[in-house]
């Protein structure tokens, strides 16, 4: 039995197209269920649907062999543990800094940014030579910078439209985002000849689009 993982929302829904170019589908709908391990209509293939950030450490660990990580969740993983074979190239937005308009730190300075990502946010200030002090969040980041809670956000910007309606805009790239397909070192081992027809299905149908 293989295991995949995921996480409901765009990348579900996302990953889930891809896999249908596969002839692989889902065969419980989880927005109608409760159950969070969920069958196939191919043998031997089963779904894990937990948070996007447990979805790494799910794999790591083995409680499943495969996953679908957004590269921004990857970025604040240690990932030495796990095997990143392909970029499927869905989920797509960016991961940015934003703030009220015309923001700008220059080297030295200390400003307060509110985040989920905590590593990845202290990694690109501390490169730009700013001393910022990172405030973790979990949600509605854009509330931060107009309560005085932090200067600026590090967030996912899809359409923008959410900064917008809060006062707020982008300003910097901190990296282009998308979803890799991850992998468990002791599965590509253990079930190697699943594993690999897996991915090279997955290849062949990225290759057509």
């Amino acid at each position: 039995m293989l295991t995949l993982a995921l996480s409901k929302g765009r990348i579900y829904d996302e990953a889930v197209a891809l896999l249908d170019r596969i002839g692989i589908q889902p065969t419980v709908d989880p927005d109608k269920s409760r159950k969070l391990v969920l069958p196939s209509n191919r043998e031997g293939l089963q779904f894990l649907i937990i948070r996007a950030s447990d979805v790494p450490t799910y794999v790591e660990y083995g409680a499943a062999d495969l996953g679908i990580a957004g590269k921004d969740v990857l970025a604040e993983y240690d990932t030495s543990g796990l095997y990143e074979p392909l970029d499927l190239g869905i989920a797509k937005c960016r991961l940015m800094t934003a703030g009220p308009p015309g923001m700008s730190f220059k080297p030295g300075s200390r400003p307060r940014v509110a985040t989920k990502y905590v590593k990845t946010a202290h990694r690109y200030f501390a490169s730009k030579g700013i001393q910022a002090e990172i405030i973790k969040l979990y949600g509605s980041m854009e509330l931060a910078p107009l309560v005085g809670l932090a200067d600026c956000i590090v967030d996912v910007v899809d359409t923008g439209k959410t900064l917008k309606a809060n006062g707020l805009e982008p300003h910097d790239l901190i990296m282009d985002v998308s979803s890799r397909l991850i992998l468990n070192k002791a599965a590509m081992k253990m079930k190697h000849a699943d594993v690999k027809h897996f991915i090279d299905e997955l290849k062949a149908a990225l290759s057509r689009s």
